[in-house]
């Protein structure tokens, strides 16, 4: 869902999912670079048009918000990814992840281990 967004229309909802929400003016601040006012808005219409973002009352400034909810949308950002490299395989996601950034800690292996735990609950029901 999010990976078929432009850069920088990714951007602007990754800054609506940290702040909540906001107008274009905070949107504008939150940018790492430059934009016009109506560049932001442009873009924001585009996104509510898309489905993206929700924009809130017809009273001036407009606040934006994003219309998916964060866990949602990772959750299919992530199996795009999934899908595209991997072959759709969790399980070799999940060993890239392990292998990512060297040893786990004993905290990240017993939350790793508790969740496993807990699809296996909830497979067997």
């Amino acid at each position: 869902m999010l990976p078929s967004l432009a850069p920088r229309e990714r951007q602007i909802v990754d800054i609506l999912y940290q702040k909540g929400s906001a107008t274009v003016t905070e949107v504008r601040e939150a940018l790492p670079d430059e934009l016009s006012a109506s560049a932001v808005r442009a873009m924001l219409v585009r996104l509510e048009a898309k489905g993206f973002v929700e924009r809130s009352g017809d009273v001036q400034p407009h606040v934006y918000s994003p219309a998916v909810p964060q866990s949602e949308a990772t959750k299919s950002a992530l199996s795009q990814i999934v899908n595209v490299f991997f072959n759709g395989s969790a399980v070799g996601a999940a060993s890239a992840l392990i292998d990512m950034n060297g040893p786990l800690s004993n905290a990240d292996l017993e939350e790793l281990e508790r969740l496993i735990a807990e699809a296996r609950k909830a497979d067997r029901s």
